[in-house]
């Protein structure tokens, strides 16, 4: 091949392997969410209303990075199951209030064990792991603000 078309070639090319890590991490996540039965959307949309209990559906989209018509049918599974309550807002009646449920905070405590689990069979050692996951934001804030 062309010394010109280098670029081209797949090896010198930064999207794939993060696009292939992506697909294998959410794979590799697959048993232990079985065990919840919830899905990867499902299992982000929890953590972070672990962290914050509460907040809009505007806030959780922007947060996970997902547009509204991916994130309603995730909310609409874990309303159906019980762990968020949906409604709407007070202040805003375009707007949902999603409000983590007891059954939700008791999730979080099976699901704990998830985050190291996945660090292990990343094999990567804390300072690797924080490097990739900064570089990892850097670039994502990045482009979204192009």
């Amino acid at each position: 091949m062309d010394k010109e078309y280098d670029a081209l070639k797949l090896c010198n090319q930064v999207c794939f392997p993060l696009y292939a890590c992506s697909k294998e991490l959410v794979r590799q996540y697959g048993p232990y969410l079985k065990e919840l039965d919830l899905t990867y959307t499902q299992y982000i949309a929890m953590m972070v209303l672990w962290e914050n209990e509460k907040v809009s559906s505007r806030e959780l989209a922007e947060c996970l990075h997902l547009d509204y018509g991916t994130l309603t049918p995730v909310l609409k599974r874990l309303d159906s199951v019980g762990y968020l309550k949906r409604e709407r807002s007070l202040r805003d009646e375009r707007l949902l209030t999603i409000t983590l449920t007891e059954k939700g905070r008791e999730l979080k405590s099976r699901a704990a064990s998830i985050p190291p689990a996945i660090a292990q069979i990343m094999g990567l050692s804390g300072e690797e792991f924080a490097a990739l996951y900064t570089l990892c934001y850097k670039a994502l804030l990045n482009m979204e603000a192009k």
